[in-house]
């Protein structure tokens, strides 16, 4: 009720107050009540069951045709000016708002349903002294709850105290950046203490005061107070709802914002309703229709008046005037009498088929087995039905990359040892061969302890280890010691591991199978079996990685008393401090890491150092000192891991990949053949984006420049973006070029457009969230826009979910295009709801972004299939069907005009009133609706080869306002032949018999058949794709027309209801005269030839890219697609796992308490799920994309 409730206070504009600070007592809900906190529930949905009726009438009204029908319905109660009945008009009426208000009702209960099961959740509340489980929907700001391993966190909850040493929780944050890697969030120690104990914490009083709701997933500021005394709360003390708790027995959080107020909801953006631009075109088109409509009605009107004074005085003998009734107020009816009469210029029978067009379209790409992802029986989903035809002009795709152009799966696939390359593997002649699922895998067997998910296939490194070539052993030992992974092991031989990144956990996985298995640790040891014995190692030091470092060391004991500094990095880092001896080495090994950079690898360089034990006692007393420091810490410790990391040896370097999905390279090359830019925006780091982007060929190293913008002040992030500018375009000026326009019903909406700006050669551009955020401000936003657009890549890392919005928003304000935003996780959606078309991708971060979206798929390369074939199909279809129903209908209506005057402008109609009824039902409905359901111009695997046919859609070529008035001419010019061809022709014609024929209902008669002949054969002309449906309907609905019309102009009819079929004998009277069939054919012949003559002259002076491959699809036969094999890539830039790594647990695990272990504790699996993505260690396999439907047969066996 209380959406009811702010719905009805808004409309009586009662408006919340603005939150400056919110303030809350734990434990205490009466107090909190008093500051009309929101509760917990949520609500996504449109409308409720008050506000169903009014809003959607509301928006469906909003279609000026759908008022005009009310309108007319109006006009037609008026028995002075009606030649129609009120129900004509009322029941089609009826029928389309009861239709679309049904499927509105039906895609809003879905979302009903969906915030139901969220409301509905149940978490244990502390209440009165005990826990209760309430549902998440009851949950009041201020609560005490406890939440469990693998439950969602309810609301934004400060972490009072946890199962884990040191009051820590380990939380999944997907749902809100993408990141499946788990964050560590830590309680202050005041809170800890109090544990699990329930009587301690129901008797806890404490009071944050704290910043209000607001977006900002990565702050938080406030303090809590207990006891009268102030603790500072930043953001590594909050739980965030979205998040889910892994590997924690148990916590408990305060309750600090619910439902609406939390940040996901803050970020997740509004529900809008979205509408084609083929939608938005109609309401003008229809406005000009109604100008063009009351423009003929006046002019019949005056014609009537004009008539009544000069003509109709002679027939007033035999047809007086009603009572005061004179030429004036005749002209005034007749007026009202031609709208009703002229209203098939708009007929409501167009929405309806719109609408089964739209519906018919969807259920195609439902059904479409090659969008099926037979893995996990998904299928693709149309989940809203009236954004079709704009899949067909999208020129901007914006999309998220972990779990969307990726599968969050870390595998370790290459690495380098002592200058020898291993990974690869190689035939009798020496060319590399191609490693595929069939690929015969390295048996580790032999190693209990190996995890029976990796995956690998060169047999030599084995060999290598097993040997015992001392730098391969070293490699692996230093990968099993030189890290912050934490173990599990429930039981034995059955490792789990809690790695900070995937990139770690691959890298100890790896050492695991090679027979270096990392399985426990100590704040002062690490065990690992070393090819199958026990070895303790003690550790000495950890220093750990951060941004600036790009590196980590550790420093250890050998059990023989030897010490050892392992150190792994980004190999411009470790490059620097490496001893001379190792130049030649290095060499080698960069040529490896280039090779692996062009795979699209992520790499890791190895070195290690001995060290002298008086060295290692001195530097440890200096280190102590160091890190105890009230004062410059950081910098006395930096020089520090200075001092020691240098002159070290090379042992070699690592190559690990994340996966991308299957055929993404292929379908960004597609889409960038369509004239698609793409852009990147993510919330992982900078240089993992980076790195999927050189791997999906996003970025290339033919590119001339890729500018990378990070700057922290506004003032940089303008310079950078303007120096960026200025190298791709040094002519440009300072100012955009932004033109000025007014769009829209009425013309009231004020639009800027910034031009493109003309760019030689390809760029790509990299922006940071935190520059992002500067340059979406007012006075930046179009030098952001105008850099970024001349860009053929654009990636933004670090991006908020209300900033992937904004980037969306700006794109579509500036650029008038179309957009459409992809992702898998609740970090998109505001992405989603914000693009023309949102695509949700059914992935490994949950429901939400499908949820929210227009269409969804299980991977990211069946996009091309939705835009280049169904998308285009669809605009195609939609466009011609607007062509020729407005062609119809026009001429059908203009034949009226010419009538009017030879009827004395009395309103008359020029055929009869049967065919005006059945003329759009019947006669031609179906026809059009076969076309613009099965027409192709080009088959499937045409559109694939040629790209290039979807960019007329981006223009709008196929149907505008300058096509809409070719239309209309055309069918100003058809019906003056259709009217004054049969005019002439019947004209003082007689029978062979004699008799006269020259009648209204025999001109009517014929008139009707030539017209619909006419429409039929441009039908026909306008098909390019025949089927059985399309054939039974043309020659049916002709078929239909004949024995309709002689059923009801005979006898037998008139005899039975003489009022209502009067046209008695006409049909077999004038239809079997041959001067009747001549006419048909002239009419014709005149109305066609003219068009198939400007088709060929066009087609042969100016062909279009559809003409080219619609004839070459004619001469050749489509060969089949060849197999793609990967490319490797000759690259000077290599993947560094290292810079994209963040913050480090060093100081963490090495802490004295980290081990304390709590009473009836039992630890879980470090995994978060044991088929779950860091588990899964599959190679990647290259092929093309999967277009053939025995290709997704054989991948379901």
């Amino acid at each position: 009720m209380g959406s009811v409730q702010s719905y009805f206070n808004n409309l009586r504009g009662k408006e919340k107050k603005q939150e400056e600070e919110r303030h809350v007592r734990a434990n205490d809900r009466a107090f909190n009540l008093s500051y009309n906190y929101a509760n917990n529930a949520i609500r996504t949905s449109k409308y409720n069951i008050f506000t169903f009726l009014p809003l959607n009438l509301f928006e469906q009204f909003r279609r000026l045709a759908n008022a005009y029908f009310l309108f007319l319905l109006l006009l037609q109660l008026i028995p002075q000016i009606s030649s129609l009945s009120w129900f004509t008009t009322a029941v089609p009426l009826v029928m389309v708002l009861a239709m679309t208000a049904v499927k509105d009702a039906n895609d809003d209960i879905n979302r009903h349903k969906s915030d139901r099961q969220v409301n509905n959740r149940m978490v244990s509340v502390l209440i009165d002294g005990e826990l209760k489980n309430e549902k998440w929907m009851n949950v009041q700001v201020g609560d005490i709850i406890k939440l469990e391993s693998n439950q969602f966190v309810t609301a934004d909850l400060l972490l009072l105290s946890s199962s884990e040493p040191l009051n820590l929780v380990y939380v999944e944050t997907a749902e809100l950046d993408g990141e499946t890697n788990l964050k560590v969030k830590q309680a202050l120690t005041l809170t800890g203490e109090m544990e699990d104990s329930i009587e301690t914490l129901s008797n806890f009083k404490g009071e944050v005061r704290c910043e209000p709701p607001n977006n900002r997933l990565d702050k938080f500021k406030g303090t809590l107070t207990v006891n009268g005394q102030n603790y500072g709360l930043d953001n590594d003390k909050i739980l965030l709802r979205g998040c889910t708790l892994r590997n924690t027995e148990w916590c408990f959080g305060l309750v600090i914002f619910g439902g609406p107020d939390t940040k996901l909801m803050q970020n997740s953006g509004k529900t809008k309703f979205k509408r084609t631009n083929i939608d938005h075109l109609m309401n003008v088109l229809v406005l000009w229709i109604f100008g063009f409509l009351f423009t003929m009605c006046f002019i019949l009107a005056i014609g009537n008046a004009i008539w009544e004074v000069k003509e109709g005085s002679v027939f007033t003998v035999f047809l007086p005037r009603d009572q005061g009734v004179n030429a004036a107020l005749s002209s005034f009816l007749s007026f009202w009498s031609y709208v009703i009469v002229l209203n098939a210029v708009v007929p409501i029978s167009l929405y309806v088929s719109v609408e089964i067009i739209r519906l018919g379209n969807s259920y195609f790409i439902n059904w479409d087995r090659k969008m099926y992802y037979p893995k996990n029986d998904t299928p693709a989903q149309a989940r809203t039905t009236t954004l079709n035809e704009e899949l067909g002009q999208i020129k901007y795709i914006f999309s998220d990359k972990t779990g969307t152009l990726t599968q969050n799966i870390m595998t370790f696939n290459k690495c380098s040892i002592n200058g020898k390359n291993y990974g690869d593997l190689y035939d009798f002649s020496g060319h590399r061969v191609e490693i595929t699922e069939k690929t015969q895998k390295v048996d580790f067997s032999w190693n209990k302890l190996a995890d029976p998910k990796f995956a690998f296939h060169d047999y030599s490194l084995l060999e290598t280890v097993r040997e015992g070539n001392p730098e391969a052993q070293a490699f692996f030992r230093l990968l099993a010691l030189c890290h912050t992974v934490m173990p599990e092991e429930k039981k034995e031989g059955e490792l789990n591991y809690q790695a900070q990144s995937p990139d770690e956990g691959a890298l100890v996985t790896a050492a695991r199978n090679f027979g270096f298995v990392f399985r426990s640790r100590t704040p002062e040891t690490i065990t690992i079996m070393e090819m199958g014995e026990k070895v303790t190692y003690e550790l000495l030091a950890v220093l750990d990685f951060n941004n600036v470092r790009k590196r980590m060391s550790v420093i250890v004991r050998h059990p023989n008393g030897k010490m050892t500094l392992y150190c792994k990095g980004a190999d411009t880092i470790i490059y620097e401090r490496l001893d001379r001896s190792c130049k030649k080495l290095m060499k080698v090994t960069t040529d490896h890491l280039n090779e692996y950079a062009g795979d699209g690898l992520r790499t890791l360089v190895l070195a290690h150092k001995h060290l002298e034990e008086n060295y290692m006692e001195e530097w440890t007393q200096r280190h102590h000192e160091a890190s105890t420091a009230l004062e410059g810490r950081e910098e006395r410790l930096d020089q520090l891991y200075e001092e020691i990391e240098k002159d070290l040896i090379l042992l070699g370097a690592t190559a690990v990949e994340d996966k991308l999905q299957d055929g993404v390279p292929q379908t960004i090359e597609q889409l960038a053949n369509a004239d698609i830019k793409l852009w990147v925006l993510t919330g992982d780091k900078q240089e993992t984006a980076e790195n999927i982007g050189y791997s999906c060929n996003m970025l290339r190293e033919d590119m001339k420049e890729v500018f990378i913008v990070a700057a922290h002040t506004a003032e940089e992030v303008k310079q950078e973006l303007q120096y960026a500018r200025r190298m791709m375009c040094p002519e440009s000026a300072e100012q955009p070029s932004v033109k000025k326009c007014r769009a829209g019903l009425f013309w009231l909406q004020k639009m800027e457009t910034v031009q493109d700006e003309k760019v030689e050669g390809d760029y790509g551009l990299i922006i940071n969230g935190h520059s992002l955020a500067y340059a979406l401000e007012k006075d930046l936003e179009l030098e952001l826009l105008r850099t970024a657009c001349m860009c053929q890549t654009v990636i933004c890392c670090r991006v908020t979910p209300l900033q992937k919005a904004q980037v969306v928003e700006l794109v579509k304000k500036y650029k008038q295009a179309i957009t459409l935003a992809i992702g898998d996780g609740a970090n998109d959606v505001s992405m989603i709801k914000a693009a023309h078309i949102g695509v949700g991708i059914s992935g490994q971060e949950g429901m939400q972004a499908v949820l929210s979206s227009d269409f969804s798929f299980a991977q990211f390369r069946y996009l091309q299939r939705l835009l280049l074939v169904h998308g285009r199909w669809s605009y195609i279809r939609m466009c011609k069907f607007l062509q020729y129903f407005f062609y119809k209908n026009f001429t059908f209506t203009f034949m009226h005009f010419w009538y009017a005057f030879f009827c004395g402008f009395s309103a008359q109609t020029v055929y009869d009133e049967w065919f005006i009824t059945l003329y759009n039902l019947v006669y031609t409905s179906l026809p059009i609706l076969s076309l613009s359901l099965f027409d192709q111009d080009v088959n499937d695997r045409w559109s694939f080869q040629y790209p290039q046919l979807y960019c007329p859609g981006q223009l709008n070529m196929y149907f505008s306002k300058k096509a809409f008035v070719w239309c209309m001419l055309h069918s100003c010019y058809s019906s003056l032949v259709l009217f004054f061809i049969p005019w002439g022709a019947i004209q003082d014609t007689v029978r062979d018999d004699g008799r006269d024929i020259a009648d209204y209902q025999s001109f009517a008669s014929l008139a009707q058949t030539c017209l619909l002949v006419v429409v039929s054969a441009q039908l026909c002309l306008d098909t390019y794709y025949w089927t059985t449906v399309n054939h039974f309907f043309v020659w049916g609905s002709l078929a239909a027309y004949f024995a309709i019309t002689f059923t009801m102009y005979s006898n037998g009819m008139f005899l039975i209801f003489t009022s209502i079929f009067p046209f008695i004998g006409t049909a077999r009277n004038s239809l079997n005269q041959p001067n009747a069939w001549l006419t048909m054919f002239l009419t014709s012949l005149l109305c066609v030839l003219p068009v198939v003559a400007l088709r060929f002259i066009l087609m042969q002076i100016r062909p279009t890219i559809n003409d080219r491959v619609r004839y070459k699809m004619q001469k050749d036969t489509l060969p089949a697609p060849p197999p793609r094999r990967p490319v490797r890539r000759v690259s000077t830039r290599r993947s560094g796992y290292a810079f994209s790594h963040s913050q480090g647990y060093g100081a963490l695990v090495t802490s004295e308490r980290f081990l304390f272990k709590r009473p009836i504790k039992s630890r879980l699996a470090f995994s978060v799920q044991p088929d779950g993505p860091l588990a899964r260690n599959l190679p990647q396999v290259f092929r093309p994309i999967a277009e053939e439907l025995h290709e997704s047969q054989s991948s379901k066996s």
